[in-house]
């Protein structure tokens, strides 16, 4: 679960690491009024889980009300996309943070080292920029050191970190107290991530979190309610309709929606799609043994997001029989009334009978293939000119 900017900052205030004071807005005048009571300058900021917001013009200085009210509307319902082309993201809410006057930048975070299986500090007196930008031109400016899994981050370590790191020694004792809160956070709120960058020395030479990014695993949310409260506020509607159906979904950012059956199929189904020059939409793992109402299930999933333009089946047939799979198909094509084209890979157990069934049901947007990267090439041809 990735956590919105001023949701990592009040995590991190409650664990007193340090944050500017700021608040959350929904609104141009709720931002106006929360400038009035912060004081100016102020830095209103679209909330959204996608890095390059500032380039993208969502983060702005605002020197009185006026400039409040006046960046917030320009900002809220504004689409932004990633430094990488993802998105569109919308934005529906705002941050609006009492101005730093910023001497210094660097890059902190915390990160689960699954192969290791500890958590990896990353500390570096470069911040502001991509931490790869920073480990391809200058990868000794990264200083990079596992965490004592039974014991923690203790302060001596950090200071050995910090030292590492070119970070002025005058600021060393902050930088060190919060890379020791940010692993205590890590581990107390079982966080796969923590990440702050810009951390900052502003004009009183005090070191803060000018941003946060912030992941918790899910499958420890049942021992943080709070968490588990604010998750079911922000997640994705796909995927929260998805956990609804007992499906394995991931929402990705393309035009194709893709189904198949098996983790292992799934993930060569992607690869395969963006081989033909396609995007998945989703990763939609219909489970082993798919019966018909688990297709249905999963095409109302997929359907419901609006960017997908194309649909494909790939499904091997083990304990999944192609019929209880063409079935399915064709049930939630009726149903439902989808038009979208509908590319078809079945093979394996009762496949035979599945092509069958799908060819007497006479649906016009309904393609068979008999090979995955044939099945790929059509449907990324048939998403490009629907």
């Amino acid at each position: 679960m990735d956590l919105l900017e001023y949701q990592g900052k009040e995590l991190f205030a409650r664990h007193d690491l340090p944050v500017p004071e700021g608040s959350h807005a929904k609104s141009a005048e709720e931002a106006r009024a929360a400038s009035e009571v912060l004081g100016y300058p102020v830095a209103v900021k679209a909330q959204v889980l996608i890095g390059g917001r500032g380039k993208a013009g969502g983060i702005k200085i605002a020197q009185d009300a006026v400039q409040a009210h006046e960046h917030a509307g320009d900002i809220i319902g504004m689409d932004i996309f990633g430094p990488h082309g993802e998105g569109p993201f919308k934005v529906h809410e705002l941050w609006v943070e009492a101005g730093s006057d910023i001497k210094a930048e660097y890059y902190a975070s915390v990160i689960l080292d699954r192969s290791a299986k500890k958590l990896l500090i990353m500390l570096s007196h470069m911040g502001g920029m991509d931490v790869e930008a920073v480990a391809e031109s200058n990868p000794e400016a990264l200083i990079k050191e596992h965490v004592d899994p039974i014991n923690g981050l203790s302060l001596e370590a950090a200071l050995a970190i910090v030292a590492k790191s070119e970070i002025p020694a005058e600021f060393a004792d902050q930088v060190a107290a919060i890379l020791v809160k940010m692993a205590e956070i890590a581990q107390t709120e079982d966080a796969t991530l923590i990440e702050i960058n810009p951390l900052i020395v502003n004009a009183a030479g005090e070191v803060v979190a000018l941003d946060s990014k912030t992941t918790i695993d899910d499958n420890s949310l049942y021992r943080h309610p709070e968490l588990e409260e604010l998750a079911a506020e922000i997640e994705d509607p796909q995927e929260a309709m998805a956990k609804e159906r007992g499906l394995t979904y991931v929402k990705l950012d393309g035009d194709i929606g893709i189904l198949g059956n098996g983790a292992g199929l799934c993930m060569s189904t992607l690869d395969v799609v963006a081989q033909a020059g396609g995007a998945p939409a989703n990763f939609l793992d219909a489970g082993g043994g798919s019966k018909a109402d688990a297709i249905i299930n999963a095409l109302e999933v997929i359907t419901s997001d609006t960017k997908v333009k194309a649909v494909l089946f790939n499904i091997f047939g083990g304990i999944t029989r192609g019929d209880e799979v063409a079935k399915g198909i064709i049930e939630a094509v009726s149903k439902m009334g989808i038009e979208l084209p509908i590319v078809v890979r079945l093979d394996g157990t009762n496949s035979e009978e599945g092509l069958r069934l799908l060819a007497e049901a006479g649906l016009d947007n309904l393609h068979n293939e008999s090979t995955m990267l044939g099945a790929a090439e059509r449907v990324v041809e048939l998403a490009g000119s629907n």
